[in-house]
């Protein structure tokens, strides 16, 4: 029974890894139009093969008698599923069930402080991100998902420090230099982008290193979606730098008051369906914002 579980589960994870890992084709999925000066993004559509990885987690909860921490396991991993997917209540169900089995799996509750974060349960979601890193206090990605949950809850002086410590980890990550810039932009844009230019200097990355040079004002909008065309090593991949650079394009338009190009980008960053990609998860939310702030402009006597 263990050599079965062992096999059933390692075939469901390379059918996931195959696609985070860009095996999924692209073909006739993708495509970029420059019309009226707007980039266009084809939804990118889900692999088949997360439907057998998930069929097949299904067969181990259905027929196998797993202990515990298999249990758990298993719910994990389906929930990670899920989560790719964009299945969002299918994947927190699983989470909380696995932590029901085994309350010390802090990837789950990094998933749930990210599900809470996206809700606005900013209280629920700190404390998601604290369990994390009472478990396992090297995880890195705690420190940028609380930083974020911090700067949506408007304490952006914590969620600095949060990124602070996620930035000096590896200040050669691009991704971490760019969020520590947006939420650092918050307190004093100046030092902010002097303080990313002092980070860019560090990047590896060629298009996370772009997007950097975007801010500073060394790249244009328009070549920055060229770049996105270069250097591409997987089909998925241009549809995950475009998420991306949908993503950073509107806040840096949203900084510029253009409220309405703004939620151009973002609705673009949705619509490439790069679910797990942090640039999609909190493009909703962002646009929610947006809505919330019109309507008080509105309310307003």
């Amino acid at each position: 029974m263990e050599l079965k579980l062992r096999t059933l589960l390692v075939s469901a994870l390379i059918g996931a890894s195959m696609m985070s890992g860009g095996c999924a084709s692209t073909s006739g999925n993708t495509s970029l139009n420059d019309a009226d000066g707007r980039l266009v993004v084809a939804p990118l559509l889900p692999d088949y093969k997360h439907e057998v990885s998930l069929a097949r987690l299904n067969e181990v909860l259905s027929t196998m008698d797993l202990n515990e921490e298999q249990l758990a396991r298993v719910y994990y991993e389906r929930g990670v599923l899920y989560d790719t997917l964009g299945l969002r209540l299918m994947a927190r169900l699983d989470f909380h069930q696995a932590l029901k089995i085994l309350p010390n799996i802090a990837d789950a509750y990094n998933f749930l402080g990210i599900y809470y974060t996206q809700e606005g349960d900013f209280d629920n979601a700190y404390e998601a991100f604290d369990a994390v890193l009472e478990l396992e206090p090297n995880y890195d990605y705690a420190y940028l998902n609380r930083g974020i949950a911090l700067y949506y809850g408007e304490r952006s002086d914590l969620a600095v420090s949060d990124m602070d410590m996620f930035l000096r980890r590896d200040p050669s990550d691009g991704y971490r230099a760019l969020w520590y810039y947006l939420i650092d932009t918050e307190l004093d844009r100046q030092n902010a982008l002097k303080n990313l230019a002092e980070h860019r200097q560090l990047l590896k990355d060629d298009w996370a290193a772009a997007i950097a040079d975007f801010y500073l004002g060394n790249v244009s909008k328009k070549a920055l979606f060229e770049k996105a065309k270069l250097g591409l090593n997987h089909p998925r991949e241009y549809a995950e730098r475009l998420c991306e650079a949908y993503f950073y394009v509107a806040k840096a338009e949203e900084s510029l008051g253009n409220k309405d190009a703004a939620a151009n980008y973002f609705r673009l960053a949705l619509a490439t369906n790069i679910y797990d990609f942090v640039e999609h998860r909190y493009a909703r939310v962002e646009l929610a914002r947006m809505a919330e702030q019109a309507q008080t402009s509105i309310d307003k006597p």
